[in-house]
Formats: C-alpha cells, sequence, structure tokens
C-alpha cells in the first residue's frame, strides 16, 4: 500500500510542476485581467451596491431561492475561509518567499472579478425545482449556456467538471482540512491523528445530513466569529510591530518579480516559482475560477443573476485580500517565514513570537488552533454540498446519502495521511475544476455583460 501510495504522489507531483501549475499561472490572472476590463472594473466601482445587498437591502422573500445573500456569502466563505488562509498561507510562504504574497493578492483582486461572472452565470442557469429546492453550478452553465456553441460536448465538459468537484471536494473542502486540523491538534495539544479523524468525521456528519440550509445556519454564525477572533489577534501583533510593516511590503513586493535569495531556514526560490505557488494557494484560498462557489450562490434568493454576482464577488475580498493579508504580515513582520518550518507551524512560530512581546506569547498556539479548527470545520460543511450537488447532477438523488458517508470517510482519512500527498492531491483536482470552468465563462461571459447592462440600467430607476 506504501509504495501505490509513493507512485500516485509521484504522479501528483510531476503533473503539479509540470503541468498543472502552469496552466493556472498563464489562464487564470489573464482570465482576471480580461474580465476588469470587459467589465470596466465593476467588482471595485459597484462594491457600494454589492454591501447593500448584502446586508438586506434587496432581500425579497417572494424571490425563487433557499437562502438570503448573506446566508450564501457566508457559505461560500466559510467554504473558502478556512485552511488556505493559515496553512496555505504559510505554505505559498515556504515554497515560494514572501513574494508569493504579492500573487496571491493578485489572484484576489481579479479573483473578484471571475467571481462576479461564474456567480451570476450560476445564477441564471440554475433549476428551481418544485419544491422550491435549488440546482446550481458550473456544470448547469457549461451544459445549457454552452450547448448552441458546442453541442453535445457541452455536456462531457459537465461530466466532467461535476466528477472534478466530486473529487475536489474529497481533496480541497475535506482532507486538506482535517489534515490541518489534526496536524495541529497533535503538534499543540498531542492528539492522535485518528482521535481528531473520528471526532471530525462524526461532527461534519451530524451537520451536512440537514443540507444547505443547515449548513448555511452553522456557517452563518461561524464564519463571522471566527473571522473576527483571527482578525483581531492578528491585527493585533501587526499593530505591535507596526514599524516592520514598511519593510515587510517591501519584501514582499521585491521578491513577488525577483524570488527570493536563502534566508535562515528558507531555502530560496526563483521568479516562477514564487508566482506559480501564490496563484496556486491564492486559488486555494478564494477559490475564484474553481466553479465552487458558484454552486452555493446558485441557492440564493433572487431574480437577478447579477446581483448574486455582485455579492460573490466580496468572497476574495474578504478572504484573500484581508484575511489571507493578516496571516502573511504576521509571518513576514515577526521572521517566522525564515523558520523553515513547513505549514501551520510557520504561522504558530509567528503568532507566538508577535505576541510574547506583550507576554502573550503562549496564546499563540491556542489562538492559531482555535482559529485553524473553526476555519477548517466550517470548509469542510460548506464543501459537502458542493460535493451533494455534483452527485446529484450526475447520478441522481438517490446518490446523496451515499456520497456523504464517503465523505464521511474521506474526512477519516485526510486526519490520517501525511501532509505532502494530501496538499499534492489538492493541487491536482483544483486544476481539474479551474481549467474547464474558465474556458466556459470566457465563452459565456458576452451573457453576464448582457445581463450587468439590463440589470444597472433597472436599478437606476428604482
Amino acid at each position: 500500500m506504501t509504495h501505490i501510495l509513493k507512485l500516485f504522489d509521484n504522479v501528483m507531483v510531476g503533473y503539479n510542476e509540470f503541468v498543472g501549475g502552469y496552466l493556472l499561472l498563464f489562464l487564470l490572472v489573464p482570465t482576471g485581467i480580461y474580465f476588469a476590463f470587459k467589465f470596466k472594473f465593476l467588482h471595485v466601482t459597484k462594491l457600494p451596491h454589492s454591501i447593500d445587498v448584502i446586508s438586506g437591502k434587496y432581500d425579497r422573500p417572494e424571490d425563487a431561492g433557499e437562502i438570503n445573500h448573506f446566508r450564501a456569502l457566508t457559505t461560500a466563505l466559510s467554504a473558502t475561509i478556512g485552511t488556505g488562509n493559515i496553512v496555505g498561507v504559510a505554505l505559498a510562504i515556504y515554497f515560494g518567499g514572501p513574494g508569493a504574497i504579492f500573487w496571491m493578492w493578485v489572484t484576489g483582486f481579479f479573483g473578484m472579478i471571475i467571481k462576479f461572472v461564474e456567480c451570476s452565470l450560476s445564477t441564471k442557469f440554475r433549476k428551481v425545482h418544485e419544491d422550491g429546492s435549488i440546482s446550481g453550478g458550473p456544470m448547469y452553465y457549461m451544459e445549457y449556456g454552452l450547448k448552441e456553441k458546442f453541442g453535445s460536448f457541452s455536456k462531457v465538459l459537465a461530466v466532467f467538471f461535476a466528477s472534478a468537484t466530486i473529487l475536489c471536494s474529497m481533496g480541497t473542502g475535506n482532507m486538506a482540512q482535517t489534515n490541518s486540523m489534526s496536524d495541529v491538534m497533535k503538534s499543540n495539544y498531542a492528539v492522535p491523528t485518528w482521535i481528531t479523524g473520528i471526532v471530525v468525521a462524526s461532527l461534519v456528519l451530524l451537520v451536512i445530513v440537514g443540507g444547505i440550509k443547515r449548513i448555511a445556519e452553522v456557517t452563518s454564525k461561524l464564519v463571522p466569529f471566527m473571522a473576527f477572533s483571527y482578525f483581531a489577534a492578528a491585527i493585533l501583533i501587526i499593530l505591535i510591530n507596526y514599524q516592520k510593516i514598511p519593510s515587510s511590503l517591501y519584501i514582499i513586493f521585491h521578491d513577488a518579480f525577483t524570488g527570493t535569495a536563502a534566508v535562515g531556514g528558507f531555502i530560496g526560490s526563483g521568479f516562477l516559482v514564487t508566482a506559480r505557488y501564490g496563484i496556486a494557494r491564492g486559488l486555494f484560498s478564494n477559490e475564484a475560477g474553481q466553479g465552487s462557489a458558484a454552486i452555493a450562490h446558485s441557492a440564493a434568493k433572487t431574480k437577478y443573476p447579477i446581483r448574486e454576482g455582485l455579492v460573490a464577488s466580496v468572497g476574495p475580498l474578504v478572504d484573500t485580500l484581508i484575511i489571507c493579508t493578516m496571516t502573511a504580515l504576521v509571518i513576514v513582520i515577526t521572521g517566522a517565514w525564515t523558520s523553515g518550518i513547513k505549514g501551520v507551524g510557520m504561522t504558530v512560530n509567528g503568532f507566538t513570537a508577535g505576541l510574547s512581546r506583550i507576554g502573550l506569547g503562549f496564546a499563540g498556539k491556542h489562538i492559531v488552533a482555535g482559529g485553524l479548527l473553526l476555519f477548517a470545520f466550517s470548509t469542510t460543511i460548506s464543501w459537502s454540498y458542493y460535493g451533494t450537488q455534483a452527485a446529484e447532477y450526475l447520478f441522481g438523488k438517490k446518490s446523496i446519502k451515499p456520497y456523504r458517508y464517503v465523505y464521511g470517510v474521506f474526512v477519516f482519512l485526510g486526519a490520517i495521511w501525511g501532509i505532502d500527498i494530501v496538499w499534492h492531491f489538492v493541487d491536482m483536482v483544483i486544476t481539474f475544476m479551474t481549467i474547464p470552468n474558465l474556458i466556459a465563462i470566457l465563452f459565456l461571459s458576452p451573457i453576464v455583460l448582457k445581463e450587468s447592462k439590463k440589470y444597472f440600467s433597472l436599478m437606476k430607476k428604482e
């Protein structure tokens, strides 16, 4: 069994290093730049309107859908605010140096407009069932939106994407999260990984059997609390070390284009490695272009697809440009990035060192552990919904219950497997979703442009 896993790991590493990583590098950011100009940077200019929608100003209970705009956003955010914000940032810096953070920012900024496009499309092409429940996501806009251009191949693309979503739900939203949870529980509190695996798997199954409404109810409470707690601790460390902010920002911007020389325990990296890891971890963090959030946002109560697209565009702003930046600054400001520690240990090192200046160093590992457990757990339960929707699309409603049990098994496996094989799997399957989705939304973007012009014309009359 060990030899088979090693062979599988080698295949994944080869694909990620020579194929998948560079496909993302040369497709994801250019697509975002193209959309930014095509839609005249509306993810920035219409941000106040997006906030109004999220606040409930335009909520209409009679509109088709299952959850309001705020809960749609928190469900999507709970799937993105997770391991990527704590472990993903640390791994990006470990492999690519501080400059990788710049490329995470680029991915986050242009990810806002990408997420606007994909979530608008998902809401437009969603299926509303007789009982009021919703089925939506990229597989639906691929099958129905691309049918005129691609013919029967549109169905093939949709099936491939849905299959990739199931794989990704086991990796991105499942094993990567529970692996990080078991890692921090073992390193901080000496809890065996198998115990963490059993406990988390049981809790996840208890929540996800309730479907999207139960998931939205839990995440709408967890997300604001966990984001504020972690954010407050990070801000405190940054304020304590405020004099180091300029030099830290200089390192990030400088190394983004030059790579990073070997320093302390950091082995160094070149420009392409820095950019590749920054973009890959940025995608893992905010999932813009991956198409996953489009599944959650398609369940929103609205009759205007563009309205939900605007709500979705706020996701990468919160997730990558704010929360990931807090983690990154803590790691760079405190010098934890030179420690040579891989994964969550680097973040723990940063929080411990940062809080030591006010005699609270002992609290560092507890803050990171608490944040990671809440972040990762909420991500795990939200991603189960994405996988459920993909399974239903492929095999019908009868597949939902078996899928959930398999999902629970992978929660346990993620807890006991090594960090490297889990993250190699994540990096591979994330491209299986992202590449076909980016191709689809590029072809379908004229529909979004037409819908957005119509929507903002209506808003002027209200």
